[in-house]
């Protein structure tokens, strides 16, 4: 295998580089401030549509689609650099390029499972970053780490589809620009296979019987700037047939085809936000001092520095392979590595981030340092798309049949 990045992916992180630190980094505060000046905490600040103007005239803009019909042309393996990089900001980078979460897989299901009718009406829009999108599956009555056990109804009455259910954790619904939910429930709850039971129709926020109920916090975090975490009640929300994404039954395999491609792009983004922690771990360690010794001279501070720059590098390499695999066999041929570096990222991130939490003392846990809110969304990230266990349960199975 070859890592080496071509002369397209090294100009494309160049120019990301550069935009990072003359735009992006220099914002953060400016967001911030601003943010908490408005009407409401949900809506945009002004110097996020500043930095998306700015990115597309930079040419750094939708870089996450393989498709060149609508994104860059970009493999998974020239798109990894460049995510990392905007996981080193994590709250604007990404939307500021039009590749921020969950609107990046919302955007890949309907480039590829869309009719044309569905992409003319959102994916255009959300390709223009005009709007905003969100995934409903997780519900709050069942564990939905286990698909089949989605209870959401999604019932067929003549030329209407009718959505009955309750969903939390919807990332991106509260955003005031979100127009548009993918919505996953049972059409067929009776059906042999459970893998068939499920499908996914396209709602549109405004729709009669679609209640956006309220901000689920993360360890205390509402998320503003990625849109909150909703709790969202359908409550016999009609939609016309031709909402239906791909074919009845087809929900789990296209649920599937979306989660790939986002836990590789979470990890890449993770990995970036590992390289902040370690800048700002060093950067306190030579300016501060503690019992007559500068905090860089302390052993215990080196082992962990040490430690988070091993941890990341092997990190790097594993998700780099994952990437090559994904393009050259497939998700389904990267199956072990997606779960992989799955399991291995945010656990390890999580770790390098708490100890740069440690580092910083109090400072750590304040809101004048990024870090206790990166911490939780690299936390949370242990569950998201899957917690854990679902995939160390996988990966040892697949495991184990080779001896089998």
């Amino acid at each position: 295998m070859d890592f080496a990045f071509d002369a397209r992916t090294e100009e494309l992180r160049e120019r990301l580089l550069a935009f990072m630190a003359e735009c992006v980094h220099p914002a953060e505060t400016v967001e911030r401030e601003q943010r908490a000046r408005l009407a409401s905490p949900w809506e945009t600040p002004a110097v996020l549509d500043g930095l998306k103007a700015e990115a597309r005239r930079r040419g750094l803009w939708n870089l996450f689609l393989p498709d060149r019909e609508y994104g860059a042309g970009l493999t998974n393996l020239q798109y990894a650099p460049l995510a990392e990089i905007t996981g080193r900001s994590p709250r604007l980078a990404p939307a500021a390029l039009n590749c921020a979460a969950p609107d990046t897989g919302n955007m890949e299901v309907l480039a590829q499972f869309g009719s044309e009718r569905q992409r003319k009406r959102w994916l255009e829009p959300l390709l223009a970053g005009e709007i905003r999108s969100a995934f409903a599956m997780t519900e709050p009555e069942v564990a939905s780490s286990d698909a089949a056990n989605i209870r959401t109804r999604i019932e067929r009455d003549g030329d209407d589809y009718v959505v009955t259910g309750r969903k939390w954790y919807i990332s991106g619904a509260m955003h005031p620009d979100c127009r548009i939910l993918i919505v996953m429930g049972q059409t067929d709850p009776e059906g042999a296979d459970i893998r068939r039971r499920q499908s996914m129709v396209l709602v549109p926020r405004d729709t009669p019987g679609v209640e956006v109920r309220r901000a689920m916090r993360v360890y205390g975090y509402e998320d503003h700037a990625h849109g909150g975490h909703a709790e969202v009640v359908f409550d016999g929300a009609r939609v016309p047939v031709s909402a239906l994404i791909g074919e009845e039954g087809g929900g789990f395999a296209i649920a599937q085809a979306r989660l790939g491609p986002g836990r590789i792009h979470h990890c890449m983004r993770l990995i970036g936000t590992a390289e902040r922690a370690i800048e700002l771990m060093c950067r306190r360690a030579v300016s501060r001092t503690a019992f007559g010794r500068p905090i860089a001279e302390q052993g215990v501070v080196r082992n962990w520095i040490a430690d988070a720059r091993v941890a990341v590098e092997q990190l790097r390499l594993l998700v780099l392979k994952t990437a090559w695999l994904m393009d050259t066999v497939g998700n389904r041929g990267a199956h072990t590595e997606i779960q992989a570096i799955k399991i291995a990222t945010p656990r390890t991130v999580v770790d390098i981030l708490d100890r740069a939490v440690q580092l910083h003392g109090a400072a750590g846990v304040s809101q004048d340092f990024p870090l206790a809110e990166l911490w939780a969304a690299a936390r949370t990230l242990r569950l998201a798309d899957g917690p854990d266990e679902v995939h160390q349960r996988s990966l040892a199975r697949r495991e184990l049949r080779k001896y089998a």
